[in-house]
């Protein structure tokens, strides 16, 4: 077993604990798959990421990116708080931007202001869901069909199936059935504020949706706190389709307790951009 060096950083957040939080292993080499997987499980966080040296050209590093039992070609959240912890312990980027990567190829990171912000990654598959999917999930969050306004693959790695309902309170009330929904990655989003079918809020008129996020979890089904590729993919959708403005913040993690914020913008090149604010929580070392 070697010393590695090792950050817990919350993501989408600049208070601690009201983010998303991130195991980063500073250093991965040597470490086989499945002692990724086993630390990955023990850490008991939605994720964790190991830095590896690149092996593709014009990239500053590698990361492989693991959840509970799985590993992953791309996260979001995962993506902005390696980069931050890489950047706090040092790392220099060979450009103006950082890129990482990973199993979806390289991925471009810029910095605006105190936020990193990464280029959202194509969608594997897109397009309006099946029918009986539409059905299915609307019996699993507990809601009438009818409520869901709108629908869209937004695979991007996670194989996200979106709906977006009619409200935020809405979403804020759905009750996700796992043994209904068990096997599927789903994202909920509502208009808040001024955006969308609802009238503005007035706790926060600067907030344009509220978004959550259910996966399969170790106990039949679990909820992100907050999900940079829920996020991406559903900018690409919402945005392509009129749905929502280029440029708009989100929240995410209320019913949760967290105040998840995510910034979306397209810039004139059509690229989305996803970003947030991170802090390192715990730097240290951990024995692998």
């Amino acid at each position: 077993m070697n010393t590695r060096p090792f950050q817990q950083v919350d993501v989408f957040t600049a208070t601690p604990c009201l983010g998303n939080p991130l195991a980063v292993v500073l250093d991965g080499e040597g470490l086989s798959t499945e002692q990724m997987q086993t630390f990955t499980d023990w850490t008991n966080l939605s994720e964790c990421t190991f830095v590896l040296p690149p092996t593709q050209a014009g990239a500053d590093y590698r990361v492989r990116i693991f959840c509970p039992g799985r590993e992953l070609p791309f996260a979001g959240h995962p993506t902005l708080g390696t980069a931050h912890a890489w950047l706090s312990a040092g790392g220099r980027p060979q450009g103006d931007e950082i890129v990482q990567e990973c199993g979806v190829g390289l991925v471009r990171i810029r910095r605006d202001g105190t936020r990193l912000a990464f280029a959202a990654p194509p969608r594997r598959r897109e397009g309006p869901l099946d029918e009986a999917d539409v059905a299915l999930i609307a019996r699993g969050l507990g809601i009438a069909r009818e409520d869901v306004l709108a629908h869209s693959w937004c695979d991007n790695g996670p194989g996200w199936r979106a709906v977006m309902l009619r409200s935020a309170a809405q979403v804020l009330a759905v009750k996700p059935d796992a043994a209904v929904l068990g096997g599927l990655d789903i994202g909920v989003v509502g208009p808040r504020g001024k955006v969308g079918v609802v009238g503005q809020r007035p706790d926060d008129p600067e907030l344009a949706f509220e978004v959550r996020a259910f996966f399969p979890g170790n106990n039949g089904i679990a909820e992100d706190p907050v999900t940079g590729s829920l996020n991406a993919a559903l900018a690409q959708w919402l945005i392509g389709a009129g749905l929502a403005p280029e440029r708009y913040v989100a929240s995410q993690g209320t019913a949760l307790r967290r105040a998840g914020r995510v910034h979306i913008q397209r810039a004139a090149d059509g690229t989305i951009w996803v970003g947030g604010e991170s802090v390192s929580c715990v730097r240290g070392t951990v024995l692998l």
